[in-house]
């Protein structure tokens, strides 16, 4: 009868289950009657309603084993079962060395889905499997299942798992006796090469120790190993033993090309005793490399399951391969598969730490790495002349120590929670000579020797600074020096007019009116240097009136076209009579308008079209420029609107990048927003908004 397992019950079943293992097994040692005993015993105090246990050669390919469903026992399922090594949840307790509790089949990938487990059939299950495991080594695992999703608890796992352990011993000793010593000789073997072929992690040293060790445990004439190339997916030959080695280093084979492509395609061993007579075998390539191959053993390199390349053995010396040989060709394959990826990913590391090391002390920019806290942990060249210090000084040193003045006056802000992926601003540095420096900063978290770090790059941008300066200064001067004769230019332009007769000489009324524009231009762009100085020390927008948009937009196409012909360009409004008046400082929004309509003339092509509209929101007047230029790309966007930026066009129009500027300063001066929308090749739509809630 069977004996359900319940949490109360687990100590005693556990005693007397242990104890008749114990003694059932003592003295066994016939495989299959171990396998059948063991299983079954487990399937009874359990509750299971079928299970499987595979043995496992040292290679960790199933050698034996037993499938018992219901009473029945199934007969010659070994190959049948490999492929639960592959791709099944035993697989993944082998691979894993850990028990498995699966509760519903249907809901874990590891349970590899055969006819049985459809919903149609039995549908969902409940599954333990335990990797059977001596001196650290698994030698087999066993696998229970029950048709009832949830039948199984976590004291069944522990009761399973103190099966295996108890039943491990008698299973190994029944299976080295099953492979006599034959199996020994491989095991040696095996272990040998494990030793030599792990014990370094240079790459190249790696492969030869790896051809040295074939040859003494196979004794033949020559080794070759190629790797699979994931560039291309072929394989290419990089190390053999042969003298005169440097024919066959690099050559390549496309996978299935040859017999080292066939192995390397399928995924498994293979010995060739008479290679003339084999269809794979590949006598071209034997003469393009010197070689007599008569005979030849071949196995695959694998890692984590996946073939990644071959290993070659050709002429044994006695004339044949002994009947281990594969199995030791393929068990050092399979060391060797651990011992490549190994070297590999140190030589990827050494090959990205030189690169860093590379960039980090040839920077041009200062680095520093400190801790979360900010003590500062490393120091590249350009950080230590910024700085004056030493390395060994800066390392004494934290952050806030060297950085300062930083957002008005607070300490820099090293919590990497408060900021995104990167963090920039400007601040101070107070190198040794107390001489401060204007810096550009910028922080992210990098992850060293898996701890979190930060990463502080510091540009000098003193240059900047005083290039700034120098511009304020310049700006003002040309503000200053010219308001006031330009003030005179234009009362007397229009004297002039006013003295004009009527008949006067149209060319001559030309000239005036191109004068007048130009200084009226000037005008505007005095007064724009004016406000943005008003604006950025946060005085409010005065002179506040109530003004229409649609007559705002009819003075702005007046204004601009001249400058629109004069390129073949047309100028298109479509502002809405019956739009609200609001209360706005009536020239600084016209000069906004005006300047965005130049700079749609100036970027869009002779013959172009430019559109200026409005429409009414709830709260809001949005309004808009729009162009058939080049277009604005996307990391352009947020920064065009900045003081001193222009877009990087080498044939471009040319300015000192206060046009934007000033509009946005305008615009939210007023209570609203601007932006652009645009893609490269499709033109720019420049869009600001006005409130309406005071008209």
């Amino acid at each position: 009868m069977t004996i359900h397992v319940k949490d109360q019950e687990l100590t005693r079943s556990s005693l007397n289950l242990l104890y008749d293992i114990s003694r059932e097994l003592a003295t066994a040692i016939d495989l299959n009657a171990v396998l059948k005993r063991v299983l079954s015993l487990s399937m009874e105090n359990v509750g299971a309603a079928s299970g499987s246990l595979i043995v496992l050669d040292d290679e960790g390919q199933p050698i034996e084993s037993m499938l018992i469903v219901g009473s029945r026992i199934i007969q010659h399922t070994t190959q049948e079962l490999s492929a639960t090594l592959n791709y099944g949840l035993a697989g993944w307790a082998v691979r894993n060395s850990q028990a498995a509790l699966i509760t519903d089949t249907s809901r874990d990938p590891r349970w590899l889905i055969r006819p049985d487990d459809r919903a149609e059939r039995t549908g969902r299950k409940s599954a333990i499997s335990v990797p059977l495991t001596t001196h650290d080594r698994v030698i087999g695992v066993m696998t229970l299942v029950h048709p009832a999703p949830g039948f199984f608890s976590a004291a069944h796992l522990s009761l399973l798992q103190s099966i295996a352990d108890q039943a491990s011993i008698a299973l190994l000793n029944a299976r080295l006796y099953h492979e006599s010593q034959r199996q020994a000789r491989v095991m040696q073997a095996v272990a040998e090469s494990a030793a030599v072929i792990t014990d370094v992690l240079d790459l190249e040293e790696v492969l030869q120790r790896i051809l040295v060790q074939i040859s003494r445990a196979l004794r033949v004439e020559v080794v070759s190993l190629a790797l699979i190339d994931q560039k291309d997916g072929c394989l290419i030959f990089l190390a053999s033993t042969d003298q005169s080695s440097h024919r066959i280093i690099g050559q390549r084979l496309a996978l299935g090309e040859g017999i080292a492509g066939w192995v390397a395609q399928e995924g498994r061993g293979m010995i060739v005793t008479e290679s003339s007579d084999d269809p794979r075998f590949l006598c071209e390539f034997d003469r393009q490399n010197g070689l007599d191959t008569q005979v030849v053993a071949c196995a695959p390199i694998s890692l984590h399951g996946n073939v990644i390349g071959v290993i070659e053995a050709i002429n044994p010396l006695e004339g044949s391969f002994e009947p281990d040989a594969l199995k030791v060709l393929t068990g050092i394959g399979s060391l060797a598969g651990t011992a490549i990826h190994n070297a590999q990913l140190f030589e990827q590391l050494q090959a990205a730490h030189r690169r860093y090391l590379e960039l980090f002390e040839d920077s041009i920019n200062a680095i520093l790495i400190t801790d979360l806290a900010g003590k500062i942990l490393e120091a590249n060249r350009q950080a230590e002349l910024l700085t004056g210090a030493g390395k060994d000084s800066l390392r004494r040193l934290a952050i806030h120590q060297l950085i300062t003045e930083q957002d008005e006056g607070a300490e820099p802000q090293t919590d990497p929670h408060t900021y995104g992926d990167t963090r920039t601003y400007e601040s101070f540095l107070r190198p040794d000579n107390g001489r401060l420096i204007p810096i550009q900063i910028y922080i992210r978290i990098v992850k060293i020797e898996d701890d979190d770090c930060l990463q502080w790059i510091i540009q000098d941008i003193s240059e900047r600074k005083d290039l700034d300066r120098l511009r304020e200064d310049l700006i003002s001067m040309v503000y200053h020096d010219l308001r006031s004769p330009l003030a005179n230019i234009v009362s007397s332009l229009d004297v002039v007019a006013a003295l004009l007769p009527p008949q006067v000489d149209p060319a001559v009324r030309s000239l005036l009116n191109i004068a007048m524009r130009s200084t009226e231009r000037i005008q505007r762009l005095t007064n724009s240097l004016l406000d943005i100085k008003r604006l950025e020390s946060n005085q409010p927008v005065g002179n506040l009136s109530t003004v229409s948009l649609s007559q705002l937009g009819k003075e702005t196409i007046e204004a601009v076209q001249p400058l629109a012909d004069g390129k073949g360009q047309t100028l298109h409004l479509n502002i809405p009579a019956d739009l609200p008046q609001i209360r706005i400082e009536a020239d600084m929004i016209r000069r906004v308008l005006i300047n965005l309509a130049e700079n749609a003339v100036k970027y869009s092509p002779p013959g172009g079209q430019i559109y200026l509209g409005a429409q009414l929101g709830e709260d809001w007047i949005t309004i808009w420029v729009q162009d058939t230029g080049p277009g604005i790309p996307p990391v352009e966007k947020d920064r065009i609107f900045d003081k001193y930026t222009r877009l990087n066009t080498m044939d471009g129009p040319k300015g000192i990048g206060l046009g934007l500027n000033y509009c946005r300063l305008a615009v939210e001066g007023h209570g609203g927003r601007i932006w652009v929308e645009s893609q490269p090749d499709e033109g720019s739509r420049f869009c600001f908004t006005l409130p309406i809630g005071n008209r």
